[in-house]
């Protein structure tokens, strides 16, 4: 993958670039345009393949057959890249030009999809880390790069970021991956207890201590030790762990026998470190310790465009863990994705967790969600039943809950369907017959209209007794001609 091939037909050219290139320390294969195949097929891939513009045809099928390789075409000027052509060098060819079309093809290898097993692994590895924005690719590169070495990692970012999300995917893809993970947080812990807590302590060496100890740094030998909120550790636990990482080793509270220390530290903060070092708050020396490769995990409100995925992903875990689900309408995600997310993934899982409990395995509006995640129009839907319906419902709520009980007299003396007729509303049919949709509909006008009295015609008041919308009662007042001046 270190070597680039010249197909050229043109010897003062391959040798020009050859020269150039070998000057730059690249080593080279040169090759004519008649063994170009041969040599792609066997060799392949290569850093970088440069052709010559004029080859026509040939060129045409050395780019179609190697998709994953990247060409760069030489003596063209004005010529269009795309594809896995990546640039076009003018000559004569100088140092910028090719240094820069160089670090195209660097690129187009680091970020081409990768295929087989390797993408199931990386899933896997990247949990959490859902998502195509840029800030998530750059991240994920970031933890491939910095992984396999035992450099110590500082990762910063907002709360609910993901920050020990990064650090366990640095330990699991570096060479430590069958160590223990030790995650410590330093802000949970109070700073008498702090040193104790890292370095452990010996038999007696303060009040309580009635056994030794072992500490963090010593549970996580051979593994990555995690020291979240850094930030919040104080001034004289610093300068130990400075000297811990210089020296790496340690001496546990109450002890006298240095104790030699093999692990990577992996530190994070959501603080301005830089500005703690100048209010004198963190120590700098510290800091360039720690800051060997800085990771940014970005907010969720810069990366909006992973919300829905972060969805499906966060939805699928509590399919498989409590076999709930829930779906979510276009608009919902479109009012999710223009939400500030100040708790970032955090604030995102424990939305979705209630929506769960709140709407288990329905589908979830703008209108269902939250008000303050409410940034677009909801669906003002307001169901409108057939007078079918109504009337069935309305014969159901006054005939079809008596019961045995109801025929018993009350406090009154009177039962609950003598308490009826007494109103002139009687439950037995007339031998003639009746004619039932008018005689409900009196009753319907009857009951609406002492509704209405009763609540001084304030026809809010007046559907909320009679179980109704307001927007219902007021289409059967226009439906019967009823109105405030008809009394």
């Amino acid at each position: 993958m270190s070597k680039i091939l010249i197909i050229s037909g043109l010897e003062a050219r391959r040798i020009s670039l050859q020269t150039v290139l070998t000057f730059m320390g690249e080593h080279c294969d040169c090759v004519a345009p008649d063994q170009a195949f041969d040599y792609l097929a066997k060799q392949g891939p290569y850093a970088c393949v440069l052709l010559d513009a004029d080859s026509g045809e040939l060129n045409d099928k050395l780019l179609q057959l190697h998709p994953a390789q990247p060409f760069i075409m030489v003596g063209a000027d004005g010529m269009e890249h795309q594809g896995n052509l990546v640039g076009v060098l003018p000559e004569p060819v100088t140092y910028p030009q090719l240094t820069q079309m160089l670090h195209r093809c660097q690129e187009y290898l680091q970020r081409r999809p990768s295929q087989g097993g390797a993408v199931q692994n990386k899933t896997k590895l990247f949990r959490s880390l859902i998502g195509k924005s840029s800030g998530v690719q750059l991240v994920r590169h970031m933890i491939e790069q910095v992984a396999p070495t035992d450099a110590n990692v500082l990762v910063l970012g907002e709360s609910g970021t993901g920050k020990e999300v990064v650090a366990r995917n640095v330990h699991y893809l570096s060479n430590r991956r069958e160590g223990p993970f030790i995650p410590v947080n330093c802000g949970a812990i109070p700073g008498e207890l702090l040193e104790s807590e890292l370095f452990g302590h010996e038999k007696g060496a303060f009040t309580g201590a009635v056994n030794s100890r072992k500490g963090r740094f010593e549970l996580a030998e051979g593994g990555t030790l995690f020291l979240d909120e850094i930030g919040d550790m104080p001034l004289q636990m610093q300068v130990k762990l400075l000297r811990v990482l210089q020296e790496r080793s340690y001496e546990r509270v109450g002890g006298t026998k240095p104790i030699q220390c093999d692990v990577r530290v992996i530190a994070a903060t959501h603080r301005d470190l830089e500005n703690m070092i100048t209010d004198g708050k963190f120590r700098e020396d510290l800091y360039y310790r720690l800051n060997v490769f800085p990771i940014e995990s970005p907010p969720l409100r810069e990366r909006k465009e992973d919300i829905p995925l972060l969805l499906q992903e966060l939805v699928s875990r509590a399919l498989s863990e409590s076999g709930r689900s829930i779906k979510f309408t276009e608009g919902a995600l479109k009012s999710l994705m223009e939400h500030h997310w100040a708790g970032n993934v955090r604030e995102l899982s424990n939305l979705v967790e209630r929506l769960l409990i709140l709407y288990p395995d329905k589908v979830v509006d703008v209108s269902d969600l939250p008000h303050k995640y409410q940034h677009h129009q909801a669906d003002d839907y307001q169901p409108e039943y057939p007078e079918e319906l109504l009337e069935r419902e309305a014969i159901n709520a006054l005939f079809g809950d008596f019961t045995e009980e109801d025929d018993e007299p009350d406090d009154t003396g009177f039962s609950q369907a003598e308490d009826l007729e007494a109103g002139g509303q009687s439950q037995a049919l007339p031998e003639q017959g009746l004619n039932l949709k008018e005689y409900l509909a009196e009753l319907e006008v009857s009951l609406i209209t002492q509704a209405l009295e009763q609540q001084e015609w304030v026809v809010a008041r007046a559907a909320e007794v009679l179980g109704m919308r307001r927007t219902t009662l007021v289409e059967k007042m226009r439906k019967y001609g009823m109105s405030k001046g008809d009394e």
